[in-house]
């Protein structure tokens, strides 16, 4: 049996780098990149290989083209010893993201090509392949969306616990279309933003939105908050650690990092504080780099750097 299936978009990543600041950049400007890389990525592969280094047998679930860049992603997950559950290839290019990053800020931009990853149907893989004890799940629209039901539905059923990680796209939904989704996950993972817009409240009190969120059907909800760090709620205990203080090169796929870490530390039996601890070393390790998995931690390299912070969480009981 596997211990964790990632079912989310598979894409190739051009990373780019300019020296202004985004603000100074006018439109009809042609601007130098200072640096240009290539990757594979997306939410579906960024956490088949972040839970493969941690230990874990994984698969991957998606749709890719019949292209270069599918035999490129099909190629890393072989090497990072990540099963991957086959489907058909689909007619429209595997997806593409570009993530242009600028010297002198922190932040990014992120244009998405989403195609290939848009068309997994749910009759076209084996379902005797999903015998698992997680289902990480990600984003996915369009066609992909009702498979990801689905697929809900399916683990529900058969007992498979779910984390349920939606970036913005899906998010602004909010939880009545999500719902189904919601109901069978253990756990959701997403970032203050995306809970305020799937609750569809402008509630800012951290409490509020924790308890919102597992309200909606998880047991255990945590949000992200970037450099103020990482809040998590399991019914009974409200939890907080702050972010580790690492220079910062690029915040891509730190969401992603933490959110397989997380679940990683709960694979390996974990409690709620070590796990929270595991998913933030996983990411701050990460964002010292470029690219979403250059600097990825195996399960021993997280427990060796949590070792050496000073950060402790920070467990309120709820009242």
């Amino acid at each position: 049996m596997l211990d964790v299936i990632t079912i989310g978009s598979a894409t190739v990543d051009v990373f780019g780098v300019i020296s202004q600041k985004f603000k100074e950049v006018r439109l009809g400007d042609k601007v130098l990149l200072e640096k240009v890389d290539f990757e594979t990525g997306g939410g579906g592969i960024n956490s088949a290989v972040a839970l493969s280094r941690m230990g874990l047998k994984t698969a991957f679930l998606g749709k890719l083209g019949h292209d270069y860049n599918a035999f490129k992603i099909l190629h890393e997950l072989k090497k990072e010893n990540v099963k991957v559950i086959k489907t058909k290839p689909s007619k429209e290019h595997t997806s593409y993201s570009f993530i242009l990053k600028s010297e002198k800020e922190q932040d990014r931009i992120i244009f998405t090509h989403k195609g290939s990853s848009d068309h997994l149907s749910y009759g076209e893989f084996n379902k005797s392949e999903l015998k698992t004890r997680w289902i990480y799940l990600a984003t996915m629209l369009k066609g992909s969306f009702s498979t990801a039901e689905k697929i809900a539905g399916y683990a529900k059923k058969h007992n498979i616990k779910l984390m349920f990680n939606p970036s913005t796209y899906l998010a602004v939904k909010g939880k009545f279309h999500l719902r189904r989704i919601l109901r069978a996950a253990t756990i959701i993972v997403l970032n203050k933003s995306e809970a305020q817009f799937l609750l569809q409240t402008k509630s800012n009190k951290i409490t509020d939105i924790l308890k919102g969120l597992r309200k909606t059907g998880p047991e255990i909800a945590v949000v992200t908050e970037g450099e103020k760090g990482i809040n998590a709620y399991d019914g009974e205990n409200y939890y907080y650690l702050p972010a580790y203080k690492v220079k910062v090169v690029s915040t891509a796929g730190a969401g992603d990092a933490f959110a397989s870490g997380f679940l990683a530390g709960i694979l390996h039996k974990e409690n709620i504080v070590q796990s929270l601890k595991i998913g933030m070393a996983n990411a701050a390790s990460v964002i010292q780099y470029y690219g979403t998995k250059n600097n990825l931690l195996t399960y021993k390299q997280a427990k060796k750097f949590i070792i050496r912070r000073k950060e402790n969480v920070i467990v309120k009981e709820s009242s």
